[in-house]
């Protein structure tokens, strides 16, 4: 190794085995080794043992935060790595992981020793503290798009990252407390939706859990007491239930494994949370998972099941036609048990239960027959992910840009509709005929013109929504529109029509830019601006000229409603509308959280629906999704709204009783108010919740129709829907 050859020491002579023995931390390794017996040949050992001793020689003198020597982390993460059953590269990369950042190390040292794979497993891993950026967010965007890129050329460089991470998160206690808070919310905001997109629920669930630790350590462990109470006192319904359902599916010869299903404390706190349920509600929900053989059978046993309980109105999801984006695949079925008991069912094959469980990673375990992968849906869809973030990669124009993108990708509330041949597409929720487009091809995108949904004509900036048939009708002589990139909500659309416009001639761009803004400002002319002003905006928006800012606006970086609301902060001149601020731009009320007058309200610019009002502590609109660009200050028009109704929801739970629903009807019509819809739900034997959309003028108003409702009998709690 020329002149470095002394850093890997030569052991000629000395067999791998003696090599690892000879380290004073061998008894770490020796777990992880026992477990790689379980499934690696003596040869693949072999290497690994050799491994290991290079990498312990490398951090010899080196201790982590706690003070341990840090060759235990490199082992921890190959144990999290082994866990997954993955191959011997995967292992050395692990063990090996850090040294190049944090040793005499290098990676061409690594490539003579270990092989060119091996070597670009540890390249795409190694942390890049070493970059130098302006400030902390370009820092971060850009190690973010770097680790992004790494994964797209072999995805085993975010499996060792994420078992690197969920050691981290395990070891956390040993750094201030403001450093564990900061590094468990980048986890959960980056590595927990990656870990989901790739379907490796054993690593996210984990995750989310260290994370809810850390940012929240008394709630964690106020909630772990509770979930410990409950799990004693719910032994024996669980035990009666698991029996009734092992005993009809013998019943049937039907031979399964059927396991009561834990719930996960970070999903019970977001349940908590986001639905505003007490945690008992969650809990007196009980949870099966029975496995099979084969597909066929699965559906047998749905049968059974729905003919031992008896089965909730759209309780029924099947994803073992439709898998999830990341290629879950599963039956699930939400049943009335015995005594009026909650059951939630999932129903699949042992290889599903597999794949539930390590998602991508399942198709890099080691075989002894040599073949690696096996063709599924989660393979093909992480596949075709990747795929689409390399032409993501080469079409944006920042890094800024690139994340975004690919954010928009991580938090899919995904639908699924049809071509009019019957193949389906996944589409995130909002999805437009335009995203539909660019899903079946660029080419369809760029000269889309039109879209018929179930034969119908469709506008093109309309939502879509699940189970619709989507013909797209295109010309030759079309091509795309800058206003399409304020109603697509899919990367791959948003990135091939910025492509498209930045191969426009800039003059092009700029006359497109300009006719946006103009419709914006209407009744006024541009014309009207006066330098001061033009300067100001200029000034504003980081622009140098006002051609950048006409082009930036036809790019789709710039809102001409952002642009407006900056000349007009008060907007006078749309005083006739219910709120104040939007800059004379169509909106609509948000259906999370239904603001009504006397609410604090925020406009957020949600792309496939425009401008939309939301009350400012909505939970639904994340942090990343507020600031300058994507949300307004706006502000109610009492003059308008006090002769106005709007819609929002109450949620009354109540005990059973007769007559109880037109008592609650006619307290609702006493306040004068009216209901839109009503929807009820069995809570238990005795009770049961009801959802209620009526109108209302105000909070005020709200507050009385909520006394009325108090007032009747058997009433046990009342809350705004939020």
């Amino acid at each position: 190794m020329g002149e470095d050859s002394s850093l890997i020491p030569n052991c000629t002579g000395i067999t791998p085995l003696e090599q690892a023995l000879s380290s004073p931390y061998f008894q770490y390794y020796e777990h992880l080794r026992a477990q790689l017996c379980t499934y690696l040949s003596p040869a693949s050992i072999e290497k690994i043992d050799h491994c290991f001793f290079v990498a312990d020689f490398a951090h010899r003198d080196q201790k982590r935060a706690s003070g341990e020597p840090y060759i235990i982390h490199p082992i921890a993460v190959a144990t999290v790595i082994a866990q997954l059953h993955l191959d011997v590269d995967s292992i050395e990369a692990a063990l090996l992981h850090d040294v190049v950042e944090d040793t005499q190390i290098t990676a061409l040292m690594l490539e003579k020793e270990f092989g060119t794979t091996v070597m670009e497993l540890v390249q795409g891993v190694t942390k890049l503290d070493k970059l130098r950026f302006q400030d902390y967010q370009e820092a971060q965007m850009e190690n973010f798009r770097k680790m992004i890129l790494a994964m797209t050329k072999d995805i085993r460089v975010i499996l060792v990252k994420l078992a690197d991470r969920t050691h981290n998160m395990r070891t956390l206690g040993a750094l201030r407390p403001d450093k564990r808070v900061r590094i468990a919310k980048e986890t959960l905001e980056v590595f927990v939706p990656i870990a989901n997109r790739l379907g490796i629920t054993e690593i996210r669930t984990e995750l989310e859990e260290l994370c809810l630790a850390s940012i929240y350590p008394m709630r964690y462990r106020v909630l772990k007491a509770a979930v410990t109470r409950a799990r004693n006192n719910r032994k024996e319904v669980v035990s009666s239930i698991k029996t009734a359902i092992i005993d009809r599916l013998k019943e049937s010869g039907i031979d399964a494994k059927v396991y009561g299903r834990e719930k996960r404390l970070y999903s019970i706190y977001r349940k908590m949370v986001n639905k505003e349920l007490k945690f008992s509600d969650i809990m007196d929900v009980y949870g099966f998972r029975i496995i099979l053989k084969d597909v066929d059978t699965c559906y047998r046993v749905l049968g059974q099941m729905h003919n031992l309980f008896k089965p909730r109105p759209n309780g029924f999801k099947d994803y073992i036609a439709i898998p999830k984006l990341n290629g879950y695949q599963s039956l699930h079925t939400s049943l009335i048990g015995p005594h009026g008991i909650p059951i939630e069912i999932q129903i699949r094959t042992e290889f599903m239960d597999q794949m539930a469980a390590r998602g991508i990673a399942a198709h890099w375990a080691y075989k002894e027959n040599g073949s690696k992968y096996v063709s599924t849906t989660s393979q093909k869809n992480a596949q075709d992910w990747i795929k689409n973030l390399i032409d993501l990669q080469q079409s944006a124009g920042s890094s800024m840009e690139f994340v975004e993108n690919v954010k928009t990708d991580l938090f899919p509330d995904s639908i699924f509709v049809f071509t009019p041949d019957g193949t389906i597409y996944n589409l995130p929720k909002g999805a437009t005929p335009v995203d539909f487009a660019y899903a079946l091809h660029t080419d369809i995108g760029h000269h889309c013109i039109g879209a018929r949904v179930n034969h119908r004509a469709f506008p093109l900036s309309r939502s879509l929504h699940s189970g619709e048939s989507i013909e797209i009708i295109t010309s030759s002589t079309a091509c795309p529109n800058a206003i399409w990139l304020s109603t697509v909500v899919t990367s791959r659309a948003r990135s091939s029509i910025r492509q498209y416009l930045k191969g426009l001639r800039s003059k092009e761009c700029q006359l497109i830019g300009r006719r946006l803004l103009q419709n914006a400002l209407k009744p006024d002319r541009i014309e009207s601006l006066t330098d001061d002003k033009i300067a100001l905006i200029l000034s504003n928006f980081k622009e140098k000229t006002i051609e950048d800012l006409y082009t930036d606006i036809a790019m789709g970086n710039i809102l001409t409603v952002s642009v407006i609301k900056f000349l007009d902060p008060n907007s006078h001149r749309h005083h006739e509308l219910p709120v104040k601020g939007t800059g004379g731009m169509p909106f609509t009320y948000a259906q999370c959280c239904m603001p009504i007058p006397g609410d604090e309200i925020i406009a957020h610019l949600a792309q496939g629906r425009g401008i939309v009002i939301h009350n400012i502590n909505c939970k639904n609109l994340r942090s990343s999704e507020k600031g300058p660009g994507k949300t307004l200050d706006v502000f109610w028009n009492i003059q308008v709204t006090a002769n106005m109704e709007f819609k929002t929801g109450l949620v009354v739970e109540l005990e059973n009783r007769q007559g109880i629903l037109s008592e609650v009807s006619n307290a609702i019509d006493v306040a004068g108010a009216r209901i839109e819809s009503i929807n009820s739900d069995i809570k238990d034997e005795k009770n049961f919740i009801m959802t209620l959309i009526i109108t209302v003028r105000d909070t005020d108003h709200l507050d009385k129709v909520i006394e009325h409702i108090k007032t009747v009998p058997n009433v046990t709690n009342i809350y705004r829907r939020k």
